[in-house]
């Protein structure tokens, strides 16, 4: 088990764990194998699971009654989720899918709770985090209610850098994305994604290539976008 000690290191969520705490944590993983297209949990499930990314990618999804699937995210290596982990008893609004062949850590929601009550020193980067997380989500929201399309797609870009755990200030963040998948993100044609992502290109502020999309700054990028309306 002590090879998933890396990945324990690398996840900012316990990034305030101190090396004792986190030889607790490392107790209670496992480690979880899954095939392209296997369902991780579904929405409304009561699992509380912290879920990080070994190898591959997750996507985050729902699905409505014809059974179309929306995707939420697309989560690379080293990305975390789960969060009803510190809300035990409260449903999954989301469901994940390994989007490719993937292998999970899993540690318990219990688990990660009793670490937490032992070793409370870590709560701050704990609710740093969270609250990050949230912050994105709540944007994006009202990005769908209130913004034109380009502060929507935008923002978007932005909810997906922080789902890869960064903070955003100023340093480039890379990850796995295609115009495709944005286009299903969004609910719109690709050729409506490409145009409005040709102008940010063009400020040069996002860059995609081979699948990838890097913000060089994401703190740049939040500007041009609130600046738009």
């Amino acid at each position: 088990m002590h090879d998933l000690l890396p990945i324990l290191r690398a996840c900012p969520l316990l990034a305030g764990l101190s090396d004792t705490a986190r030889d607790a944590l490392l107790e209670r993983c496992r480690r979880r194998q899954y095939r392209a297209g296997e369902i991780i949990y579904l929405p409304g499930s009561m699992q509380s699971t912290l879920c990080i990314i070994a190898e591959g990618r997750v996507r985050i999804c729902s699905t409505n009654a014809s059974g179309r699937e929306a995707v939420l995210a697309l989560l690379d290596v080293g990305a975390w989720f789960g969060d009803t982990v510190f809300s035990p008893g409260v449903p999954r609004v989301f469901g994940a899918t390994a989007h490719e062949d993937c292998q999970i850590v899993e540690i318990p929601g219990d688990g990660v709770r009793e670490v937490l009550e032992q070793y409370p020193e870590a709560y701050p980067t704990v609710l740093d985090q969270v609250s990050r997380r949230l912050w994105s989500a709540m944007s994006v929201i009202q990005d769908d209610v209130l913004r034109g399309t380009e502060a929507r797609i935008g923002n978007r870009l932005l909810f997906l850098a922080q789902m890869h755990n960064r903070n955003g200030q100023g340093e480039a963040v890379r990850f796995t994305l295609t115009r495709e998948l944005l286009a299903n993100m969004m609910g719109m044609t690709r050729q409506g994604v490409h145009r409005v992502l040709k102008n940010i290109e063009a400020q040069g502020l996002i860059e995609f290539d081979y699948g990838r999309v890097t913000i060089a700054d994401p703190a740049r990028l939040k500007r041009y976008l609130d600046g738009l309306d």
